[in-house]
């Protein structure tokens, strides 16, 4: 473990206690570098175990009003779940959002410790909504579904890969293709096992599992990626998932609106159900066919379609109701 190092917090890297700091974490594969704000004291931890406890240990002396991470790949995952878990206000932002702060107020030079400063004047200026303490076995669902998506990604590329490979390359890849049918029907059992295990998300994956033309895998993905489900309203479930149309507007110009953004995955999931709704389900059909009858283009309908899709399912959620099956 890599001993705190001090940059102003006292003897043996105490911080000095202060109720209502700002803290930011810039978070790498080795250190995690805190700095608080306004005090601008700041230590390192190393990014373990150990070092998480060791957050834990010390953050609730202080008191602090929010704790900025920045979303890194994952990486902040584990230590933004362990200080939501232990009741401190903690909230993550985009590194993109991070970085353009920095940018606008003249910070031009990166460094982990500014990075960590940046992130504490982000807490302090922005103040983004501190993440709702997580569910213990949430994160082990996004990754199973995650893993589940990657395998199945190759199992697609390869079986396409084998119809233009060269005869000689062939020997191999149909045992290569069975491992991989073998892995996809694997994770699909985990998924089942834990499903059984944790009541909430089967009876949220069942009422997104309702609809007709959506099936375990989609459903999965859905709950998985989405997990505020049934608690957002109709505006923010949109924007979620990237289907919420953005402005583009200055002076008299009016610039062509476009969504952008979101959680691809889950995006992914709804562009292809609705593909089927839009041909099949008497509500979404008729309310794609009165956008296309209006001048619009096919794409925006379909969108605007995903976007009701998306709030039908949150209003769903919400009260754990199914799906009429007389709207089929």
């Amino acid at each position: 473990m890599r001993p705190p190092h001090t940059r102003r917090g006292g003897a043996e890297g105490a911080p000095r206690s202060q109720a209502g700091v700002f803290v930011g974490i810039d978070v790498s594969k080795a250190p995690l570098d805190v700095v608080l704000r306004p005090t601008d004291d700041g230590w390192h931890v190393s990014h373990d175990e150990p070092g998480m406890a060791l957050l834990v240990e010390r953050l609730p002396a202080l008191q602090p009003a929010l704790i900025v991470w920045e979303a890194t790949g994952g990486l902040e995952v584990p230590g933004a779940g362990a200080l939501a878990a232990a009741a401190l206000p903690v909230g993550v932002v985009p590194p993109r959002h991070a970085r353009d702060f920095a940018n606008a107020t003249g910070r031009l030079a990166k460094t982990d410790t500014r990075d960590a400063r940046g992130l504490a004047h982000v807490a302090e200026a922005v103040r983004p909504t501190p993440r709702p303490r997580p569910e213990a076995d949430a994160h082990a669902w996004r990754a199973r579904v995650t893993r589940r998506r990657q395998v199945g990604q190759r199992l697609t590329a390869d079986r396409q890969r084998l119809q233009s490979a060269p005869q000689r390359s062939r020997a191999d890849r149909p045992a290569h293709l069975a491992w991989l049918e073998r892995r996809v029907a694997r994770r699909a059992d985990d998924w089942a096992a834990a499903s059984r295990s944790r009541p909430l998300g089967r009876v949220n994956a069942e009422s997104v599992q309702r609809p007709p033309g959506v099936g375990p895998v989609r459903s999965r993905t859905v709950v998985a990626e989405g997990p505020e489900w049934g608690v957002l309203n109709r505006q923010e479930s949109a924007a979620r998932v990237g289907g919420a149309p953005c402005h583009c507007e200055s002076g008299p110009g009016r610039g062509t609106r476009s969504i952008w953004g979101g959680r691809a995955p889950v995006r992914a999931v709804l562009s292809m159900r609705t593909l089927t709704a839009v041909r099949h389900h008497p509500v979404l059909k008729a309310f794609y066919q009165r956008l296309r009858a209006a001048g619009k283009a096919a794409k925006v309908a379909l969108t605007a379609s995903l976007r009701k899709l998306r709030t039908i399912w949150n209003a769903m959620v919400k009260p754990r109701t199914r799906w009429p099956a007389n709207t089929a």
